[in-house]
């Protein structure tokens, strides 16, 4: 039996890149320090009960204090805010202070970091998580919902760049 992919993996990505995604920054907090990651894999699960899901590489950092903290944030960048993208993927980036160029509030309900520009924003409790081979599924139970900015259009990636709604 070979260990040849039946797919081409460059060819994978650019296939399922031509899949339009919003983009989003999920936060938590765990040991009184802010976590914050940038997702595409975001999605509305279930109306009953009120589920979402985002997935996560097992091998970021953001991965391990998502689960121990068992609740987070979502909130769903806006056209403007591809800087904000760009910082919350940074690996390695240092933790203290990485919130202050971007104001924010704090979840009612999480005490997560909500994004103040973000066109809409969620908390969470973890619900279930599910292995998918290099990276989790993480769904969450829905506790809030907000729109910071109701007039905001969102950030959209599709084929390896931004884009937004005309």
């Amino acid at each position: 039996m070979s260990s040849e992919p039946l797919v081409d993996p460059a060819l994978y990505r650019e296939v399922v890149g031509r899949f339009a995604t919003g983009v989003a920054v999920v936060t938590t907090v765990a040991g009184g320090t802010d976590h914050a990651m940038t997702v595409n894999a975001f999605t509305s699960v279930s109306l009953e009960p009120l589920l979402v899901l985002f997935c996560v590489e097992k091998i970021a950092r953001f991965h391990e204090f998502v689960l121990a903290g068992g609740q987070w944030a979502v909130s769903v960048l806006t056209d403007d805010m591809r800087d904000a993208s760009n910082w919350f993927a940074t690996r390695g980036r240092a933790l203290d202070g990485q919130l202050e160029a971007w104001p924010h509030t704090r979840g009612p309900v999480t005490g997560a970091a909500i994004l103040a520009s973000a066109v809409a924003a969620l908390e969470c409790r973890t619900y279930a998580v599910h292995d998918a081979g290099d990276h989790s599924i993480v769904v969450g139970e829905v506790l809030s919902l907000d729109v910071p900015d109701p007039r905001g259009k969102p950030l959209i990636f599709y084929e390896g760049t931004y884009r937004s709604l005309a």
